[in-house]
């Protein structure tokens, strides 16, 4: 025999009696609440006769979620008491369960005067509303949004009954829209932006949005309203707004024209560009710069295509803002850039150079290095530097890349800034000839360049400089042999490795240590990674003078934690 998991009439019958109980009869409720049939619903209603306070607006609540029809009578009875809190949970279970007789005796209270309950009652009438609405019955529905924003309520009712109306009223939602965003209140415009904001293309909202729009700007309401609702528009993807988008976009009060600007850029096709690119120069930089942000945000082919074309465009301004929005857009247009970047204004070469940085391939590397070298201590060389940087390590081919930036290398004896920008940026590439360059550069002779070289060579990403840093830590005359070594060590420190191959590099490094303090260096190493091999290195540092007590003090700490592992 199958049971219901959800109790029976036998089930209720055993129940009733515990609702009366304080401590169980929130659980009571809980259980009643899942069991189907008419007789849960008939306990509940007979034990509002025996509680008050919290158990009998539990048990109201608990009528409500089950929608109990015949509940409604003993429910309007409590509406009526002088319980503030049981008359509201007796106002929402009514909302909650609807019907022509809920419905009536909500809004004869609604309608009743000095009435301390009415806005409970209202917000229940909206409830009851919204299921009339998602019932397909809208005309019913937008009558009780009516009769809430005619009663003596709260703003937050009235903008409540505001939605409900415009979601509603088929014929009238788009003049209720509008006349929504005159309204002095601004809970009751938020109300309405929000409604407009969420109903679907197909609906009023987006000659309401224009209208509202047109008429703020005649003065029914403060200009700052228009800009908000542009940005709707915007977000609505209203194609039909694009007209008035572009008109106030030319011509606006500044924070509306800006609006403007940002819904051309997110509304518009290749026709919006001319406008954005007008607003580009701009005297006031915050519109010059919504434009700027607008262009990069147009999508589309043609929209990529006329952008490129722009590059030929004589005015500055336009020509700085459609150079940054190829590399936002990261267009393939190197050859025009390049073809740039001997233009008369400063301001120009270095919008050009950034962009090759995006958006240039490999042969464009070799124009940026020329600038880097070129123009030292600008703001074009500047430039020059962060775009190589960032060209560089977008190259797929980081050993080809790492070739071209080798061959650009000074001599030793003419070593200058652009070869230590070249050097940092052969580090941030990494691989096997930018380390093998980096190695060259260390034993020069050249001071600036084996400063650099080290410096960067201490902080390689990859474990594969650690033959290199142990040669230049063994070169006894070399100005930065110490500086090599802790670069070693710290390899030997941080990187994954089997034991054997971290204790051999310890072992290399005590050989190449030439004082006390070097060799102390190493020592503090072999405790961090205790193992049999490391237990080793230690034991043969004991012999070193001036590391004998530090070696043996990590040889006992090796030994306990051995020790401990095993154990």
């Amino acid at each position: 025999m199958r049971h219901s998991p959800h109790g029976s009439a036998a089930s209720v019958e055993a129940l009733e009696p515990l609702l009366t109980n304080e401590r169980l009869a929130s659980w009571v409720r809980i259980a009643l609440e899942a069991i189907p049939g008419p007789e849960a619903n008939a306990a509940l209603r007979r034990s509002t006769a025996l509680l008050q306070g919290r158990e009998l607006i539990g048990v109201i609540n608990t009528l409500g979620v089950r929608g109990d029809a015949d509940a409604v009578p003993l429910l309007l009875t409590r509406l009526s008491g002088s319980d503030d809190d049981v008359a509201g949970a007796a106002a929402a279970a009514l909302g909650r369960i609807g019907g022509k007789a809920a419905i009536a005796g909500l809004e004869s209270r609604l309608k009743s005067t000095n009435d301390s309950h009415r806005d409970a009652v209202a917000e229940a009438c909206v409830v009851a509303g919204s299921a009339l609405l998602a019932d397909n019955q809208a005309n019913e529905a937008a009558s009780l949004a009516k009769a809430v924003r005619e009663a003596d309520v709260s703003e937050q009712r009235h903008a409540e009954a505001l939605r409900l109306a415009i979601l509603a009223g088929s014929d009238t939602a788009g003049d209720l829209l509008t006349e929504a965003f005159y309204l002095p209140s601004r809970r009751l415009f938020a109300m309405a932006v929000t409604t407009a904001r969420s109903m679907p293309r197909e609906s009023a909202a987006d000659a309401a949005l224009m209208a509202g729009v047109e008429g703020l700007l005649a003065g029914k309401g403060p200009d700052s309203r228009a800009a908000i609702l542009l940005d709707v528009l915007a977000h609505r993807g209203s194609a039909a707004a694009v007209p008035l988008v572009l008109r106030l976009a030319g011509d606006a009060p500044q924070p509306v024209r800006i609006a403007a600007i940002k819904a051309a850029g997110q509304l518009g096709d290749a026709a919006v560009l001319q406008p954005l690119l007008a607003a580009v120069g701009d005297a006031d930089e915050a519109v010059a710069a919504a434009a700027r942000a607008s262009l990069a945000a147009l999508t589309g082919d043609a929209i990529d295509a006329a952008l490129i074309e722009q590059l030929g465009s004589d005015d500055q301004a336009v020509l700085i803002a459609v150079v940054e929005a190829i590399r936002a857009r990261q267009l393939d247009a190197t050859a025009k850039l390049v073809g740039l970047l001997d233009h008369a204004e400063e301001a120009v070469r270095v919008a050009v150079l950034r962009a090759l940085g995006s958006v240039g391939d490999l042969d464009a590397m070799d124009v940026i290095i020329v600038r880097v070298r070129a123009h030292a201590g600008t703001a074009e060389a500047e430039a020059a530097k962060l775009a190589l940087l960032e060209a560089a390590v977008r190259m797929p081919d980081r050993n080809s890349c790492a070739e071209r930036l080798a061959r650009a290398l000074g001599s030793a004896e003419d070593a200058a800034e652009a070869d230590l920008v070249l050097l940092e940026t052969l580090a941030a590439v990494g691989g096997e000839k930018a380390l093998a360059t980096i190695r060259s550069a260390a034993r020069s002779g050249a001071r600036e360049l084996e400063d650099a070289s080290t410096r960067l060579l201490g902080t390689w990403m990859t474990a594969d400089a650690a033959p290199v840093l142990l040669e230049l830590a063994e070169a006894n005359d070399g100005a930065f042999r110490g500086r090599a070594l802790r670069g070693y060590l710290r390899i030997a420190r941080q990187f994954t490795m089997s034991d054997q191959e971290r204790a051999e590099m310890c072992r290399k490094a005590l050989k190449a240590a030439t004082s006390d303090e070097e060799r102390v260096l190493v020592v503090e190493i072999l405790p961090r990674n205790p193992s049999a091999a490391m237990l080793e290195v230690a034991r043969e540092a004991e012999k070193l003078p001036g590391a004998t007590d530090a070696a043996k003090a990590a040889a006992a700490a090796i030994e306990a934690k051995l020790a401990a592992k095993a154990g």
